[in-house]
């Protein structure tokens, strides 16, 4: 997943396990991207809004700071990672 040993061991930390129940339960359990559209999606991920490096790694101010992270579903924490330009519309069109 990430070519840093120190941010993989970052996501199996007690610090990130519990501040990652409190954005969900924060959000109540809910996607806060899907609720910006009007849509009501159950939250499964924690983002980092400005991406954890390992020159960050060891600032909670970036790594466990709620003002910096954000519970989203799996479909936007998808798209949030996503590096390719084109996308499918939900009839299966291509789009740029």
């Amino acid at each position: 997943m990430h070519n840093d040993e120190r941010i993989e061991r970052f996501y199996t930390s007690k610090a990130w396990r519990k501040c990652r129940i409190t954005i969900l339960a924060n959000a109540g359990g809910l996607c806060q991207n899907c609720l910006k559209k009007g849509l009501v999606e159950p939250a499964v991920e924690v983002h980092h809004v400005k991406p954890l490096t390992p020159d960050n790694i060891d600032d909670p101010r970036i790594t466990l700071d709620e003002s910096n992270l954000i519970a989203l579903c799996a479909a936007c924490h998808d798209e949030m990672h996503r590096t390719k330009r084109w996308r499918c519309d939900a009839l299966g069109h291509i789009t740029l």
